[in-house]
């Protein structure tokens, strides 16, 4: 009766810090997301409104939201027609030569097309690779393949940070450093941006086999 009295507080706690963590990575996303957001509303409504009050004598409340909305669907119409892409092409050709611009907008770009989209830089396989240290293992994007001289297999392969897969390490590693998954990106996905709260148990037995 004693040894469950104090089991209980303790499962009790368990399941709180176990809610509050979930919590956390459901509602910071969000906030920052938010943060942003209020930001350019505020930065374009900063600018809209001193325009408004000259032609028509008053400020417009809620302009600077109308506006950015407006922007975005206007850019998305603009860039999936055929004009836009060649228009969006030629401003990124430009804006490819201002160095460090360059470098920043080329790599977030591609890191996130390679989320979304099913383009020829889409990631080609989830793998599981040794890192930081031997015996670790973590979740890895193949993105590219080749083959040296000597014939053997080097794969590139993208190790995204937890809960925010637009940053972490590349690394080059040899075919037989790195386990094979049939773990769909989507599914890897949602593994990383939980944190590991959403796990996949072909990760356990493939690591559990290895033992």
């Amino acid at each position: 009766m004693e040894q469950s009295k104090r089991k209980f507080p303790s499962r009790v706690g368990k399941k709180l810090r176990t809610q509050f963590g979930a919590g956390i990575l459901v509602i910071v996303p969000i906030i920052i997301t938010i943060l942003i957001l209020v930001w350019l509303f505020g930065y374009i409504d900063n600018i809209a409104q001193p325009v408004a009050e000259a032609l028509l004598g008053r400020t417009i409340p809620g302009l600077g939201f109308a506006l950015t909305v407006v922007l975005i669907y206007l850019t998305g119409v603009v860039a999936t027609s055929v004009i836009g892409k060649r228009l969006v092409r030629y401003i990124e050709s430009l804006l490819a030569r201002v160095p460090l611009f360059r470098y920043l907008y080329t790599s977030i770009k591609q890191i996130m097309v390679s989320f979304t989209t099913s383009s020829e830089t889409k990631f080609l396989q989830v793998v599981l690779v040794e890192f930081p240290k031997k015996g670790m293992r973590v979740l890895g994007f193949v993105t590219s393949e080749s083959r040296v001289e000597s014939g053997e297999k080097l794969l590139t392969v993208f190790i995204p940070t937890s809960p925010n897969p637009t940053s972490g390490y590349l690394e080059i590693v040899r075919e037989n450093d790195i386990i094979r998954t049939n773990i769909s990106i989507d599914d890897a996905l949602k593994m990383v941006l939980s944190a590991g709260k959403v796990s996949l148990k072909e990760v356990t037995d493939r690591l559990g086999a290895e033992n």
